[in-house]
């Protein structure tokens, strides 16, 4: 399985909004089977598909301390949020920066797994955070988007310098 390229803030691709998979193909299981490998590689705790430019609704996420509870959901959507609360956020797609979003406290969530079964999951903690933060990268939404205009603003400038000097 190769290592996928992860795209990094300025691309453009990663303000696409993700299109839903129709059909659970030998494609969409290669590619979840990629992402996962590249997701641990990086190391981080979740990745979408569009991160690796691929446009489809796809998510895998681990938040385990082994790194041996991987979750891996098509077309997933929240159906319900309660609470609130703020949680440090990084992002392999902004490398180097870590700030605090606020987000639901609790999610509930719907999707559908590589073996074309539903699924509901409810999660709080870490999990709730990691799956919101996935989830709003299939609607080309990334963490920075959820902080004032002014930290956007640097952390954007800061990512088209690194570019510019090929970093």
């Amino acid at each position: 399985m190769p290592l996928l390229k992860i795209l990094e803030i300025p691309d453009a691709r990663l303000k696409d909004v993700a299109r839903p998979i129709a059909r659970v193909d030998k494609q969409i299981q290669q590619l979840a089977d990629d992402m996962a490998e590249t997701m641990y590689d990086a190391p981080g705790i979740g990745l979408a598909a569009p991160q690796v430019a691929a446009g489809h609704r796809l998510i895998v996420v681990d938040v385990s301390e082994n790194r041996n509870d991987l979750l891996t959901l098509l077309n997933p959507e929240i159906i319900a949020r309660t609470g609130e609360e703020e949680m440090k956020e990084g992002c392999l797609s902004v490398p180097g920066v870590l700030e605090t979003v606020r987000r639901a406290e609790k999610v509930t969530v719907r999707a559908t797994t590589v073996q074309g079964k539903t699924v509901e999951l409810e999660a709080d903690g870490l999990l709730a955070v990691c799956l919101q933060h996935e989830i709003d990268h299939l609607d080309g939404t990334l963490f920075i988007d959820h902080l004032s205009r002014l930290k956007q603003s640097l952390i954007r400038r800061k990512a088209e310098k690194r570019v510019r000097l090929g970093d």
